[in-house]
């Protein structure tokens, strides 16, 4: 089965798009070959208001309806712009999983615990003629779950290892960590967002260069500064560093507003750009640091960094000081590209969804069980894709199958 993943993550700065042939090798055992993958840029208006909207917190309901049935135009687009790229046909492709925008991520004390991804999947089953399944989050979280993360699903299914214990974080606009203790297998995996990944560093960049800016290109501003440790310190005192696993967070808390205060208290004390740049890299580093220590395996063989982060030099040097031991190195490394991981995630998701397969780890989400991620938007091929599923599950029993117990990495044929 052909699978296209697509994604779009907290830091609202693309989207990833995946293509992957699964194919089943056992009983409840997958090949994974990554055909293609490309990083699209987003529409800039498009991406202006979805940023407006979350540092505000709040818009017309217009815009929000809206705003649904243009982000769901706007992944449509970029899957056409990869069919053409690929000089693929709509017809190659069994199945679109697209995890859609996150809004709000509602997991505040005294609320209902809660979840918005907006980009609808109907507009994108309409414009290809293709099955779309998305909306994945939101079972997991009626499961009592934080609805993330759910890249550990993909982390233990390809990488849980009988003699070694690692951990796969990813930083990103949000960091969050996968921990797979030795022996332990898919079920044994833990995981949670350990707090700020680009998010604050990217915020500071953009006020310092004026918009000109997105990051910090190689880590220069932060090489170039000095860590004010009061401000690191009094930061990793927030309540969330203590919260005992699995807990999630996201731009509600470490946002804009959260940046622009630490600006604000470095320039009172007088602080230069690269100086606060430095301080915020710090914070983001000590958080998985402070995180593994507080609540990952006693030993850590391996740490595999994917996410933007991973490719600041300050942060992977920090992390390999502070890990005597530890191998440290990219996720890109095993043979997957790390901007096609979340991309090819959802793709999986997707998959497992269509089989009746439950694709969720309590252990790491926090849910009561496990369920069955995703809802499905029917296209031309639907009746085709039902006999296809079918044909996988002959054998099984009646019921909710089990979950996938190893996926199996095949790294040819990649296309960027």
């Amino acid at each position: 089965m052909h699978v296209l993943g697509i994604n779009s993550g907290t830091s609202v700065d693309g989207i990833d798009l995946a293509l992957c042939e699964f194919t089943p090798v056992a009983h409840n055992e997958l090949s994974l070959r990554l055909l293609a993958y490309q990083e699209a840029s987003f529409p800039k208006e498009l991406q202006q208001q979805l940023l407006h909207i979350m540092r505000k917190k709040q818009a017309h309901l217009a815009d929000l309806t809206e705003l649904n049935f243009r982000l769901g135009m706007a992944f449509a687009s970029a899957i056409d712009d990869f069919l053409s790229r690929f000089q693929l046909q709509p017809g190659e492709i069994d199945l679109v999983a697209s995890h859609g925008q996150t809004l709000y991520h509602l997991v505040e004390p005294g609320r209902v615990r809660s979840t918005w991804q907006t980009g609808e999947g109907a507009v994108i089953a309409q414009h290809l003629g293709i099955t779309v399944i998305d909306d994945m989050r939101v079972a997991d979280v009626a499961a009592g779950g934080h609805g993330a993360p759910l890249a550990s699903f993909l982390d233990a299914l390809l990488f849980s290892d009988e003699h070694r214990s690692l951990a796969l974080q990813n930083i990103g606009g949000i960091g969050n960590v996968t921990f797979l203790p030795a022996g332990k297998g898919p079920a044994g995996a833990y995981a949670f967002d350990t707090g700020p990944g680009n998010v604050l560093i990217d915020a500071a960049v953009r006020h310092f260069s004026a918009g000109a800016q997105g990051f910090d290109r190689d880590g220069t501003m932060a090489r170039a500064g000095k860590i004010n440790e009061a401000i690191v310190s009094e930061v990793l005192t927030h309540p969330y560093f203590q919260e005992i696993p699995p807990k999630t967070t996201g731009r509600e808390l470490f946002g804009d507003a959260f940046a622009a205060h630490l600006i604000a208290r470095g320039q009172e004390r007088g602080l230069s750009p690269e100086d606060t740049v430095a301080t915020l890299t710090a914070i983001t580093t000590e958080s998985i640091i402070q995180a593994y220590r507080a609540f990952g395996p006693q030993h850590i063989d391996e740490v595999l960094v994917g996410g933007g982060g991973g490719y600041n030099p300050v942060i992977m040097q920090r992390l390999r000081e502070a890990l005597p031991g530890t191998h440290v190195r990219l996720f890109e490394e095993t043979g997957l590209p790390a901007g096609a991981k979340e991309a090819i995630l959802f793709a999986l998701l997707g998959h497992e969804c269509l089989l009746g397969r439950t694709n969720n780890l309590p252990g790491c989400t926090g849910a009561s069980k496990t369920v069955n991620l995703g809802k499905i938007v029917p296209g031309k091929n639907y009746r085709h894709l039902l006999c296809q599923a079918l044909a996988e599950s002959i054998g099984e029993e009646d019921g909710i199958p089990p979950m996938l117990r190893r996926l199996h990495l095949i790294t040819d044929t990649i296309q960027e």
